[in-house]
């Protein structure tokens, strides 16, 4: 070896520039890609969500239309509000809204100040102290008629009790009978074997198809 040869042989200095642009290149297309795919997926979702939406705002608008060619006694703008009511609570119990509705058409023709020879009163027919202890089960500030004839607790409160019956009785239209005779005349019905009447239950399948 040489004397003045350097010990250590000096090549081309390392790549460091290039190593660091490169991997900014990659970066970039990471993110883009990865962008991409965010708003590919909710993109999809939005489109799912979309129809929902729709469908919400179409079915509310059809009970509306229903409760306008009725005789509610009722102001327009709380009859707006009572479509959303009667969708939000029917969905919110896995009913179908227009089923609530064949309901309210024969207990009370729509009426919201109705009651019944037997004391039943509002939109949905409750018996004050049925409507009582459901109120107190569901956190609503119980004041009698007041509460009873408010279209939005009466219909809250009368689905309510509707699905509670549905759950006792595992059968619609033996709950249903139960909701206009009352559950202890049915339960005892079922008890002695003795049948069911089947008018209630007929009468309201022709509402509903008409409604």
């Amino acid at each position: 070896m040489a004397l003045n040869e350097p010990l250590i042989r000096t090549g081309h200095p390392p790549h460091t520039k290039t190593n660091i642009k490169n991997g900014l290149l990659f970066f970039r297309i990471l993110r883009k890609v990865a962008l991409f795919v965010v708003i590919f997926v909710l993109s999809f979702h939005l489109l799912n969500f979309i129809p929902g939406l729709n469908q919400r705002e179409q079915t509310i608008k059809e009970i509306l239309e229903v409760l306008e060619r009725q005789p509610t006694g009722l102001a327009n703008v709380t009859k707006e509000e009572l479509a959303e009511v009667i969708y939000e609570e029917a969905t919110r119990h896995n009913q179908d809204p227009k089923f609530i509705l064949a309901l309210i058409a024969i207990e009370s023709s729509f009426q919201n100040w109705s009651v019944s020879e037997q004391g039943a009163k509002g939109l949905m027919q409750i018996m004050p102290y049925v409507a009582e202890s459901l109120a107190q089960e569901m956190g609503i500030e119980w004041s009698g008629d007041r509460t009873l004839f408010n279209p939005y607790l009466n219909i809250r409160i009368g689905i309510h009790y509707l699905s509670q019956l549905i759950f006792d009785f595992k059968d619609i239209g033996v709950a249903l009978t139960a909701y206009n005779y009352g559950p202890t005349y049915v339960k005892g019905l079922i008890e002695r074997n003795e049948k069911i009447p089947p008018g209630y239950y007929r009468k309201f399948i022709a509402t509903y198809q008409n409604i």
